[in-house]
């Protein structure tokens, strides 16, 4: 990577936005969730008191790790259908450029509801009115936690364009990674060459997101996005897709400011591929296990 071009970058992109001396963003910084409060993500309770919400418990012990404090999240098979409507942390400033992981453990919730259609997202995202959405994430279908949807939003509210890849990590099979635009009716068209590489990963024997704790992570560059996993033997960085937005037509990497986050809700429209029926409301109160958030941003 260029070092002055991603600096040069930066200066343009905050430039661009205007962005004034008073606006906070956080610092490289590990949340171990370790304690009842965190001093880098407010906890989001839409409709809720938060002295009786239920779905939140920071600095609890974790149920499948034993010696291992967590944030745990617990869906309220109440919560509305819809992104936000359950759980969610968000970074109390901005973040932008630079590292990202985290490590997680989804809800084995296939196992007593195998058409649960329930979303773990892991991502950031904020959407300002001229510089556009900018998201980049992870996502968990519960349905079939052998999968992972992996990509970014970008464009205007009514122009948003989506790059994304959906992997079987246990088998190594990368099932698509394509690009749309609500500008052509949000029709898939798949993305070759430079745009798809690699073209193949690695299997990882035995992944089942819901079963173990994994470390997924991403590295933002201005030019550039490089989503990986460490491997749960070798801690080896098994890079996933390294995506650089060369079409003319578009780019797909955000360069604006944005919030980091993670959230769990329910879906009623989007299935997990391998299962068209996954899109029941959850049963039960299913939880999420968060060892830690870390995030390192690019020196300037």
């Amino acid at each position: 990577m260029n070092t002055k071009l991603m600096t040069l970058g930066v200066l343009m992109t905050f430039s661009s936005l205007g962005l004034n001396a008073q606006d906070k963003f956080h610092k490289a910084f590990v949340e171990n969730f370790d304690k009842p409060t965190s001093k880098f993500f407010n906890l989001s309770h839409e409709r809720r008191d938060p002295t009786t919400d239920f779905r939140y418990f920071p600095g609890t012990v974790s149920l499948s790790e034993k010696g291992t404090n967590i944030m745990l999240y617990r869906i309220d098979p109440n919560d509305p259908v819809g992104a936000g409507k359950g759980p969610e942390i968000i970074s109390k400033d901005y973040t932008h450029f630079g590292t990202y992981s985290a490590r997680i453990r989804i809800p084995a919730a296939a196992k007593v509801q195998p058409n649960v259609g329930a979303v773990v997202g892991y991502f950031t995202y904020n959407m300002e009115k001229e510089a556009g959405l900018s998201e980049i994430d992870w996502e968990w279908l519960l349905a079939d936690p052998e999968l992972v949807y992996i990509g970014t939003w970008t464009g205007t509210s009514n122009n948003l364009q989506r790059v994304g890849r959906t992997i079987n990590l246990k088998t190594g099979t990368i099932l698509n990674t394509v690009y749309r635009s609500a500008a052509d009716g949000n029709e898939n068209h798949p993305l070759t060459g430079a745009q798809s590489q690699p073209e193949t990963v690695p299997a990882i024997p035995g992944y089942n997101a819901a079963e173990h704790f994994y470390t997924y992570g991403f590295d933002w560059y201005p030019d550039r996005l490089v989503w990986w996993i460490l491997h749960p033997e070798t801690q080896e960085k098994i890079v996933l897709w390294d995506y650089r937005g060369t079409t003319p037509l578009f780019t797909g990497i955000p360069t604006n400011r944005t919030r980091y986050r993670l959230n769990f809700w329910h879906t009623n429209n989007w299935a997990v591929d391998t299962n068209p029926e996954s899109l029941e409301k959850p049963k039960y109160p299913y939880e999420v296990e968060i060892d830690w958030m870390s995030y390192t941003p690019f020196k300037k």
